[in-house]
């Protein structure tokens, strides 16, 4: 199959990315971070989310860095919610869309939300209805779809009616998502193919971790599959507490990179999401991966 011609880039660093960091990053460092990000040619940012301090204290001052953006036209700034209260939080703070999050694991549902998979599917049936009512787009992250720390194999059936149920919901977008880094290539259009047959393609996103360094190559048979929406993490930020020793998510400089070299366009700028992640990484506990530097050289800006 031809590779398609551009794709977009959903940016989660901010979110997704630092939610797990044991040190407190700074809300100041937050809103430079997100600001850097959009001066790069991002047109999606995963700002936060709007969800229990108690249990997610790295994003507890959500509602500030929102607050301090400063906003570019053409920008989402979106952010993770998963109930109506955190639906109230997030309107407050005048989001761009929402997104929420299943499983298509049982098990992985009950350890992340507390709840099965059909409790969390009733749940979101009131955040998507009043979401919708309010003019909010409604992004569905489905976790665990090639494979679960706790159950192992998926099956792809289970996938496909959690994506066809958030669709349902109102979801414009579901985003299969390999939360433990565990996919490889030969499964990727497999299940995009058998999903796509109940949720058209062209409302399916990727997430990659790269616990196992196949994110990227993931990525290309996504590609070759005909997806044309990938998320990824500015310097490779972020993980999943279930993955102990997980590297974090894709790195958007590696992601950019590749699409520069496949002549993709992204509209996202390698160098400008390399000062985006230098700018965060006194921040943070541990050192970017020394790749971003040696993409950094090979961007003609080192």
């Amino acid at each position: 199959m031809q590779l398609p011609s551009s794709v977009r880039i959903v940016e989660v660093g901010p979110r997704d990315g630092l939610q797990n960091e044991a040190t407190q990053v700074p809300t100041a460092a937050k809103i430079a971070f997100v600001n850097a990000l959009a001066d790069a040619g991002h047109s999606v940012i995963e700002v936060s989310a709007f969800v229990s301090p108690r249990w997610v204290p790295q994003m507890a001052d959500a509602a500030d860095v929102f607050a301090g953006l400063t906003r570019r036209q053409g920008v989402r700034y979106t952010a993770l919610v998963p109930n109506i209260a955190g639906l109230q939080r997030a309107l407050a703070a005048g989001v761009s869309e929402i997104a929420i999050f299943a499983a298509a694991s049982e098990t992985f549902s009950q350890r992340n939300t507390n709840q099965s998979i059909e409790a969390s599917l009733e749940t979101y049936e009131a955040v998507c209805r009043a979401a919708t009512a309010a003019g909010l787009p409604i992004r569905a992250y489905l976790s665990a779809v090639f494979g679960c720390p706790f159950e192992g194999e998926v099956p792809v059936a289970t996938v496909t009616n959690v994506a066809a149920r958030l669709v349902a919901l109102g979801a414009y977008e579901v985003v299969l998502s390999d939360t433990i880094g565990i996919a490889h290539p030969g499964q990727v259009a497999p299940v995009v193919d058998t999903v796509a047959h109940h949720v058209p393609l062209e409302r399916l996103a990727l997430h990659f971790h790269d616990t196992r360094g196949m994110a990227l190559v993931n990525v290309y048979a996504g590609l070759e599959a005909g997806v044309t929406r990938f998320d990824s993490s500015a310097g490779g930020l972020g993980g999943c507490p279930y993955a102990p020793g997980a590297t974090g998510n894709l790195a958007t400089e590696d992601l950019i990179y590749m699409l520069d070299g496949l002549r993709i366009r992204s509209g996202v700028s390698l160098a400008g999401v390399i000062a985006a992640s230098r700018s965060i990484e006194p921040y943070i506990a541990h050192p970017l991966p020394s790749r971003v530097y040696r993409a950094n050289a090979a961007a003609g800006q080192g």
